[in-house]
């Protein structure tokens, strides 16, 4: 077990592990911003938020990595209408393209797209800190920004 500071804190995690759908966006070879809503997977243990598909590796966020591999990951909600509370994560990172992963679910593909944060920004997740806070993710710690 290692002594390093956890990536992401337990009100994100909670908040994450209670949505289903994420947006991911990246950049196509000619610099246009692709973003596409996708499932996806928080890999606690690394840190990484971990994007699987049923045929990832055909895809244009999977094929955009090659040539970019900055990325931004948005997982929010509307928590109430009245009152107005708005919750959310952002993740911008590094994303690499893998291939040969086990897959969590049957009949999804053996790729995936593993996001290495590098800036946390997130709203409404802590009851105990509602407003926005961010922080930016060094060498597998957290460190205050």
């Amino acid at each position: 077990m290692s002594n390093e500071p956890a990536v992401f804190t337990d009100s994100e995690l909670a908040y994450l592990a209670g949505q289903r759908l994420g947006r991911l966006a990246t950049v196509s070879p000619s610099g246009a911003p692709q973003n596409n809503p996708v499932g996806y997977w928080v890999n606690a243990e690394l840190g990484t938020i971990d994007i699987y598909g049923f045929n990832l590796a055909k895809s244009k966020k999977y094929r955009n990595l090659k040539g970019n591999p900055n990325v931004a990951f948005v997982v929010d909600d509307l928590a109430s209408v009245d009152p107005w509370v708005v919750r959310g994560v952002e993740v911008r990172g590094i994303a690499e393209a893998l291939e040969g992963v086990s897959p969590p679910i049957a009949h999804m593909s053996s790729q995936v797209i593993r996001v290495h944060p590098k800036r946390i920004i997130s709203w409404g997740v802590d009851p105990a800190s509602p407003s926005m806070s961010a922080r930016d993710v060094t060498a597998g710690t957290n460190e205050a920004a």
